[in-house]
């Protein structure tokens, strides 16, 4: 073990806490502050070991197997607790976040698999940067709801074709034409820009699995090239072996 494991190992303590927050009033009868307010700093915290991490177990040369399977595992944990909580407390559509999930699991099935091939598939940038946008939506829905409830009282079909037809949206962008903003109203941009950066996460959810699955195949395809080479070269060399 070394401080970048250390790190990750942290990030997944953090989880259970930050659900426990964000459930119940623990928050409120033990610091008197709002328990949006604590969760979003303990998730910027945790967020903050994922790049420490990585950047530490590069610069001291620590990068281990162990690290490479624990972080990601300790980053899906972290984002899956909250968006769960998201959904029961109406910040999140479920469809967005079952197909989110839906990702991880496969993700997490395939390395499974390259491991027993002896394939390590590390993250990839498409992952880092949907993890990015799930970090941005989280945040953002996290402000938007901090009051308990959130901001807008339907999103219609929550697709982003009909937004503009949700009453408070109207509102805000209203007062914000006549330079008089309520406080709903920015908890309505912030519930804008949670929701935008949910629905990138999504698309971003599919393209990352593309990569991941063509990164597989390809370095599976190479495997089975090595392994059929070295067959053809072995039978070469017993027949070119002189006959006794």
């Amino acid at each position: 073990m070394n401080l970048p494991n250390y790190l990750t190992l942290a990030r997944i303590v953090l989880v259970p806490l930050l659900v426990v927050i964000l459930l119940t009033p623990f928050s409120e009868q033990w610091f008197g502050i709002s328990g949006y307010a604590l969760a979003i700093g303990i998730f910027l915290a945790a967020s903050l070991t994922d790049i420490l991490d990585g950047h530490l177990a590069r610069r001291r040369n620590q990068v281990s197997n162990f690290g490479k399977l624990l972080d990601p595992i300790a980053d899906k944990l972290l984002v899956s607790a909250v968006l769960i909580v998201l959904v029961e407390k109406h910040l999140a559509p479920a469809w967005a976040v079952v197909v989110i999930l839906g990702r991880e699991f496969i993700v997490t099935g395939l390395r499974s698999v390259a491991a027993a091939d002896g394939i390590v598939i590390q993250a990839q940038t498409s992952g880092k940067i949907k993890m990015w946008a799930q970090c941005v939506a989280i945040v953002a829905l996290l402000v938007a709801g901090a009051n308990g409830n959130p901001p807008v009282s339907n999103f219609g079909w929550n697709l982003p074709a009909v937004f503009w037809e949700v009453a408070e949206v109207q509102t805000a962008f209203a007062n914000l034409a006549s330079l008089s903003l309520s406080s709903n109203d920015w908890k309505v941009f912030g519930y804008l820009v949670g929701r935008g950066f949910l629905w990138l996460s999504v698309a971003l959810a599919l393209w990352s699995l593309y990569d991941y699955l063509r990164f597989f195949m390809s370095e599976n395809n190479k495997k089975r090239k090595s392994v059929k080479d070295a067959l053809i070269e072995k039978v070469i060399a017993n027949n070119s072996k002189p006959a006794n």
